[in-house]
C-alpha cells in the first residue's frame, strides 16, 4: 500500500511560479513511476508530467518548457515546479503513483492551483 500527500497549491497571478510536492509513504519500493495529473472543472483529468524510477521524464505539450518534474529522497518525493503560469493551468493537481504490481496505482487527495489576476 502507498499513501500520497500533495502540498503547495495556492493562488498565483498569471506569469507567476508555484512548486508542488508529493510525499509518498508505505510500500514505496513498488513504485515504478510518479505522475502529476490535473483536472479543471468540467474537464477530463489530464496527465501533466511523468517521472519513472529510471529518471525518464515526459510532459504534456501544454506545459512543456514551463513545468519541471523531479524526484528526490530515494523516490519518496516528487515535485512539480511550475513557471510562467497561465489561467488555463487552474485545476486541482493530483499526485499519482504507478506500482510494479500489475493493476495497482495510487492517488493523492489533490491540491488546488488557481491562476488569476
Amino acid at each position: 500500500q502507498v499513501q500520497l500527500v500533495e502540498s503547495g497549491g495556492d493562488l498565483v497571478q498569471p506569469g507567476g511560479s508555484l512548486r508542488l510536492s508529493c510525499a509518498a509513504s508505505g510500500s514505496i519500493v513498488s513504485i515504478i513511476a510518479m505522475d502529476w495529473y490535473r483536472q479543471a472543472p468540467g474537464k477530463q483529468r489530464e496527465l501533466v508530467a511523468v517521472v519513472t524510477s529510471g529518471g525518464i521524464k515526459n510532459y504534456a505539450d501544454s506545459v512543456k518548457g514551463r513545468f519541471t518534474i523531479s524526484r528526490d529522497n530515494g523516490k519518496n518525493t516528487v515535485n512539480l515546479q511550475m513557471n510562467s503560469l497561465k489561467p488555463e493551468d487552474t485545476a486541482v493537481y493530483y499526485c499519482h503513483a504507478r506500482s510494479a504490481i500489475a493493476g495497482r496505482d495510487y492517488w493523492g487527495q489533490g491540491t488546488q492551483v488557481t491562476i488569476s489576476s
